[in-house]
């Protein structure tokens, strides 16, 4: 059986385990603070920290495992990566006070020091752009050591900026963007590439099905020329006869939700009838 390592907390923690549930490998585990539970069929998980999933996996202790891309680049291990999950998107930054004078990354002067929970990121950004900083390392919280006299600037993960423009700082520069990742022990035998391939494959197929919706509507003969327009679909619209339809046939499309509305009052305005959109679960290319 093999083991996947998951994050035990979080937000991450939860939209890994939705993951997996949606694409059928639930989540089976004795209780909330249980250390492992069954997925299903071959695979088992192992519940630990995020950023000690890289060691881990480089290790063999597990065979694969999600975290995220900026934990996986500041443990510097050997891994390797199957697939960007596309969710827990964040960036690395640099920042400094409003006051600082410091408005892009140039502007970090020899000899400053850094505060971050991601010391080698940080010093390997700065070293790269040839700048000599000492870097500060913190265990979190890293917003609050300008304010506290710790260091001149920090590099600080930020979604959103908001936290970091609530305690007085700028951003200057990213270092890293990261999200979720699923990566994989690069030693792994035949049989579990194999596995993992299939899992990739599970995984992917939900999150290709997010963000689409399958679509069904009856319109005129006279109107699928306009109709393969509006759903191109993924390879066009599928048009089926309808039993005592009369000059109606139905038409099914995979469309994007984002344009669901406009898609919807298109096909009325073809004359279509009885529109039904669904949600699809699992979206195999």
């Amino acid at each position: 059986m093999l083991k996947i390592a998951l994050p035990n907390k979080g937000r991450l923690s939860e939209e890994v385990r939705e993951l997996f549930n949606d694409a059928g490998l639930e989540v089976r585990a004795r209780g909330e603070r249980a250390l492992t539970a069954s997925l299903g069929g071959e695979f088992e998980a192992i519940f630990v920290r995020a950023q000690d999933i890289p060691e881990f996996v480089a290790d063999g202790a597990a065979q694969a495992g999600v975290t995220g891309w900026d934990l996986v680049n500041e443990a510097g291990r050997e891994l390797e990566p199957l697939m960007d999950l596309e969710f827990g998107r964040c960036r690395l930054v640099v920042a400094a006070r409003d006051e600082s004078g410091i408005s892009r990354a140039e502007d970090v002067k020899d000899g400053m020091r850094v505060a971050s929970c991601f010391p080698r990121l940080t010093q390997a950004f700065f070293q790269q752009r040839g700048q000599q900083v000492t870097v500060v390392p913190v265990s979190g919280a890293a917003e609050i050591a300008p304010h506290l006299g710790i260091a001149d600037i920090v590099v600080d993960l930020t979604s959103t900026g908001s936290t970091l423009k609530m305690n007085g700082l700028r951003e200057v520069a990213t270092v890293l963007e990261s999200s979720a990742r699923l990566v994989a022990c690069p030693r792994n035998g035949q049989e579990a590439r194999r596995a993992l391939e299939e899992l990739t494959q599970a995984l992917g197929s939900v999150l290709k099905a997010r963000g689409q919706r399958y679509l069904m509507a009856n319109v005129p003969k006279t109107s699928l020329e306009q109709v393969r327009e509006v759903l191109p679909g993924l390879n066009g619209p599928t048009v089926v006869d309808v039993m005592n339809g009369g000059h109606f046939v139905a038409v099914h499309a995979v469309v994007s939700s984002r344009n669901l509305y406009r898609t919807v009052n298109a096909l009325k305005a073809l004359g279509g009838q009885g529109i039904l959109v669904t949600r699809i679960e699992r979206l195999m290319a």
